[in-house]
């Protein structure tokens, strides 16, 4: 009996030793858990809880997996996973304009791959790639490629697929993207002139070391319109990024540029006061930023230094965004989205009275009967099942949905 108390007292104390740690994990398990059942009520609200998507995305953490970016991305960019356009026919690449110019660009993205993929299975990916852009453009005319512009794109492609890809791509180019997308660089150079008043604002002996560099803003241009997609090594780090850049202003991405520039104060302070030097030092990003506490920090410089605020700057004066003048107007678009099971069940509705209203012959009876049969059965074993395997089934129901009709 002894022996058994003894060991049993000290069991007791390792656990008491490693409760601070044991305690920390399951803090964070049951945080982590505990957002994922608010993103699961937020997709299944009628309408859809489209700020508390936002907070989600915003918050520590973002959206957390893949899977849940799935479903939480297309609502952010108020996309219907059940209408996606359909995939780029052959002839989206004849006459082009920009095909030349997307080639090579997407040739050239092999490091946007995941470590490990095959060749063949990226060469597949490269070639979607090229279409998605491509049939974007063509259906938009009004959008123009930028070289970065396959950075976002690659992104997308790889967490959602290549239809769903199209869809939110087109969307995010005509609204967050649409200052970028001009035949020339004068509204990439208006957005990348919101950095200096930011840096004014919160630190001015920064500024004013960086105004006698006469550094500029140059140095932030592949961030901005990549979304940091071209300048970081994990892919992690650019899915949190944009997590936090699609739930928020347009203009959030060079708030991000700005409070990375305070990160390395003491570095840029340090260096050289003349171009070349500080240009070198602030065009090579750090890859071990402290991401969540950037975020955090470029949210507060949103809030205490508004883009209304920053407008008054002279420089900043003769523009328009088009990013900013819509970007009211496209949250309010986004607020009366119906809930997954909702727009499941009106397909479901419509493609089964198609199907009473075509010809009765007894072979395509029996077709219509068992197309009907996959469909109900789809449905049913979605409303079924528990919501990690929703998330998964969900991936490929859109796609699948529409190939059978």
């Amino acid at each position: 009996m002894k022996r058994v108390k003894k060991r049993q007292q000290l069991s007791g104390s390792r656990s008491v030793n490693g409760s601070g740690s044991g305690a920390k994990r399951e803090e964070h398990v049951s945080w982590k858990k505990q957002k994922l059942v608010d993103i699961h009520q937020a997709l299944n609200s009628d309408p859809v809880d489209i700020e508390t998507l936002r907070r989600a995305a915003v918050s520590e953490g973002g959206l957390l997996t893949d899977d849940v970016r799935r479903k939480v991305w297309p609502k952010l960019l108020s996309v219907n996973v059940f209408e996606l356009p359909a995939k780029p026919g052959k002839n989206v690449r004849e006459n082009h304009k920009d095909y030349n110019q997307v080639l090579l660009d997407v040739r050239r993205s092999m490091r946007r791959f995941p470590r490990g993929m095959r060749v063949g299975e990226r060469e597949v990916l490269q070639e979607q790639l090229i279409d998605i852009i491509l049939d974007v453009l063509r259906r938009n005319p009004q959008l123009h490629y930028y070289q970065g512009y396959h950075d976002i794109v690659v992104t997308f492609l790889l967490v959602v697929g290549e239809r769903m890809a199209i869809a939110m791509v087109e969307t995010l180019s005509n609204h967050h993207l649409r200052d970028f997308m001009d035949p020339t660089m004068d509204s990439t150079k208006h957005i990348l002139n919101y950095l200096m008043p930011i840096l004014e604002q919160v630190d001015p002996e920064l500024h004013g070391f960086m105004l006698r560099a006469e550094v500029g803003t140059i140095f932030a241009l592949s961030w901005l319109i990549t979304w940091y997609g071209h300048v970081l090594s994990e892919f992690r780090h650019i899915l949190r990024l944009y997590d936090f850049f699609l739930a928020s202003h347009p203009l959030m991405a060079i708030y991000f540029a700005a409070v990375i520039v305070l990160h390395r104060e003491r570095e840029v302070k340090s260096s050289d006061c003349d171009m070349a030097s500080v240009h070198h030092l602030l065009s090579q990003i750090p890859q071990n930023l402290p991401y969540e506490q950037l975020i955090t920090q470029a949210q507060r410089l949103f809030v205490s230094y508004p883009p209304t605020l920053l407008a008054s700057c002279a420089a900043l004066q003769s523009r328009k965004s088009i990013a900013i003048s819509s970007f009211q107007d496209f949250q309010m678009s986004t607020l009366q989205q119906r809930p997954d099971s909702v727009l499941r069940q009106q397909l479901h509705q419509r493609h089964s009275t198609n199907l009473d209203l075509l010809p009765a012959n007894n072979h395509s009876s029996n077709t219509h009967q068992l197309i009907k049969m996959a469909v109900w059965g789809l449905s049913a074993t979605l409303g079924a099942a528990a919501l990690a395997v929703a998330q998964t089934a969900m991936d490929w129901a859109p796609d699948f949905l529409l190939q059978l009709f």
